[in-house]
C-alpha cells in the first residue's frame, strides 16, 4: 500500500478506522493523522506509530483526506483545506446529513468526492459502511474507499439519494439495538434477575438472533415464527408489543432520523 492516506479530526471512529487500516496491512508510514488537540494527536503518534501532521499538510501531502469531524465543524475545516487540497485528491467525507455538493462547491473543480456512512461497531470491526460516489468521483475511487472502510466492516454501495435513508437505519442503528437491551434489561431485573445475569442473557441472545439473521438465509419473520408456538409465551410477548405500537413506533422513529438528517444537509445545525 504506497497511497498516503489522511484522517482529518481522529476521533472514535477515526481511530477505530486507523486501526482497521493498519491490522489490514497498511503501513504506518503512510498514514497521517490531524487532531484538534495536541495530546491527542501525540496519543496517536505513540499508539499507533503514524504521524501527526496539520490539516493543511495532510491536504498537501496525503493522495486521500477523510474527514471525520462533526457536520456542524464541515464548513471551518474545509475554509481551511480548500486553497492546500489539488483537484486529484480523493475526499472522503464521514459526516452524517452533509451531500457530495457541499464539498465539490467549496473545493477545486473536479476534485472527487465519496460520501461514506460508517456506524460504531466499526470499534470492534463489525461496521456497516454505506458508500455513494461525488459527481467526479470514479469506480476506482469507490473501490478505493471501500478497500479502506472494509478494513472494519463490511461496505455498500448505494445512491446519494439513499444515504438519509441508510444513515437514518444503520447509522443509527446501533443505538436503537443498545435502546433495546436497555429496556429488556430493565425487564429481567423487574422479573427478579439480578442486572449482570439479565444482561449477559439478553447479549448472547442478541448475538445469537443477529448470526442466525445472517448466516440462515431465512426472512425475520421465519424465524421469530419458529419461537412462537401457539398459545405459548412468545406470542403473548408479541401481542403486547403490537398492542403497544412497538413496530410503528420504530418507524416514526427512523422516519425522524431520516428528518434530521435533511435538516443537517440544509444547514439546520440547532
Amino acid at each position: 500500500m504506497t497511497q498516503k492516506v489522511a484522517v482529518l479530526g481522529t476521533g472514535k471512529i477515526g481511530e477505530a478506522l486507523l486501526s482497521g487500516m493498519i491490522r489490514a496491512g497498511w503501513s504506518p508510514a503512510d498514514l497521517l493523522v490531524t487532531a484538534r488537540r495536541p495530546e491527542r494527536a501525540e496519543e496517536l503518534r505513540t499508539r499507533y506509530g503514524v504521524s501527526p501532521v496539520t490539516n493543511p499538510e495532510a491536504a498537501k501531502t496525503a493522495d486521500t483526506l477523510i474527514l471525520t469531524v462533526k457536520p456542524q465543524d464541515m464548513g471551518t475545516l474545509l475554509v481551511e483545506l480548500a486553497p492546500h487540497v489539488p483537484a486529484d485528491r480523493l475526499v472522503i467525507s464521514g459526516a452524517a446529513g452533509i451531500p457530495t455538493s457541499f464539498f465539490e462547491e467549496r473545493l477545486a473543480q473536479g476534485t472527487p468526492v465519496v460520501r461514506v456512512m460508517t456506524n460504531t461497531p466499526a470499534l470492534v470491526d463489525e461496521a456497516m459502511s454505506v458508500i455513494s460516489a461525488g459527481s467526479h468521483a470514479t469506480a476506482e475511487h469507490l473501490a478505493h474507499a471501500e478497500e479502506i472502510f472494509g478494513a472494519v466492516g463490511k461496505t455498500l454501495r448505494v445512491p446519494e439519494s439513499q444515504q438519509d435513508a441508510c444513515t437514518a437505519l444503520s447509522g443509527s442503528g446501533p443505538a436503537y439495538f443498545f435502546y433495546l437491551v436497555e429496556a429488556m434489561t430493565d425487564a429481567g431485573i423487574l422479573l427478579g434477575l439480578p442486572r449482570e445475569k439479565a444482561h449477559d442473557l439478553i447479549v448472547q441472545s442478541a448475538i445469537g438472533a443477529a448470526v442466525m439473521l445472517r448466516d440462515s438465509g431465512e426472512h425475520p419473520v421465519k424465524l421469530r415464527e419458529n419461537v412462537t408456538s401457539p398459545a405459548g409465551t412468545t406470542i403473548n410477548a408479541i401481542r403486547e408489543l403490537e398492542n403497544h405500537g412497538v413496530r410503528a413506533a420504530l418507524i416514526a422513529a427512523i422516519e425522524a432520523a431520516r428528518d434530521r438528517g435533511r435538516e443537517l444537509a440544509s444547514g439546520n445545525n440547532t
